[in-house]
């Protein structure tokens, strides 16, 4: 890519036109977003646009003004473009997504990550050494390689029905040079025995479609998102089949805001005697960790 060190528009003067444009569409956080995009069409991090420079090389004569020229200035502008017009999530258009400790490669074959997700990863980081641990639904792979990098004695397994979400999660588990094995599988069919089931299910309803954002509902996959009128088919279809398998002594979900009651009453019909709730930064019942004791 052509060097931003060269004569072109200020970082300041791009970013206004940029906040301006993405604010104008209706977008949450457009400041944000416009510093993203810029730093990664620029190679650069966020607080480099801040300070407005850059490092020179060794034996340089020290910071050089940051500026936006040359390729640079049309690839801003297409990332603008892409965020302001069509609504395309910030990740999907820089193809990345952190992730706790890893950084991802996203795009629309699975849903972005979400920081509530985390919680996912936190309820399996207290398994016994060395247990069987599937993650149902993996998408990215997110849930599935995280576990893995922070607890490696455990044998870490990711299923999905979609063969292009198992790709992407394929491709980040080579990235990152974590060892999970990958399940072509709808939810627990033919997937062997674990002693553990971390899922985040399609779980909105279907009448709440039209009041989703138009970077959910234009680009994220439907089929890893809506879940019947009540939004809990796919959950309910997972802990029949759990209901089954008495050997997952322990079972971590994600489910929808409200869904927490309902959610409790059917893991407990399957045979889950122990059940609690975390709760995410907007302090919903966001994760459900149950366990067989008998």
């Amino acid at each position: 890519m052509h060097s931003p060190l060269e004569t072109g528009t200020s970082v300041r003067d791009a970013l206004d036109g940029a906040i301006t444009a993405i604010a104008a569409a209706g977008c949450e956080t457009p400041r944000l977003d416009a510093e993203v995009l810029l730093a990664d069409v620029l190679g650069v991090g966020r607080e480099q646009l801040i300070t407005g420079s850059v490092s020179a090389s060794a034996g340089g004569a020290g910071d050089r003004e940051l500026l936006v020229a040359g390729p640079a200035v049309r690839a801003f502008q297409d990332a603008v473009r892409r965020r302001a017009v069509e609504r395309e999530p910030v990740a999907y258009i820089t193809g990345r997504r952190h992730f706790r400790r890893l950084e991802l490669t996203v795009d629309r074959r699975a849903l972005i990550p979400r920081p509530e997700t985390e919680l996912l990863v936190e309820s399996g980081l207290g398994l016994p050494a060395g247990a069987r641990v599937l993650d149902v639904g993996t998408g990215s792979g997110a849930v599935a390689l995280a576990l893995k990098d922070e607890r490696p004695d455990l044998r870490v397994s990711g299923s999905d029905r979609s063969e292009p979400a198992l790709e992407l999660a394929r491709l980040n588990a080579s990235k990152l040079e974590l060892d999970v094995q990958w399940l072509h599988a709808d939810l627990l069919e033919d997937v062997g025995e674990f002693d553990a089931i971390l899922s985040n299910p399609p779980y909105v309803a279907e009448p709440e479609r039209a009041r989703l954002a138009p970077e959910i509902v234009r680009h994220e996959p439907h089929e890893a998102l809506f879940a019947g009128a009540d939004g809990l088919s796919c959950i309910r279809a997972l802990l029949d089949q759990l209901a089954k398998l008495a050997d997952v002594r322990f079972l971590a979900m994600e489910v929808g805001a409200g869904q927490a009651r309902t959610v409790a009453e059917l893991t407990r019909a399957a045979g889950f005697d122990a059940i609690r709730f975390e709760r995410d930064l907007a302090r919903i019942q966001r994760v459900m960790i149950a366990e067989r004791n008998r």
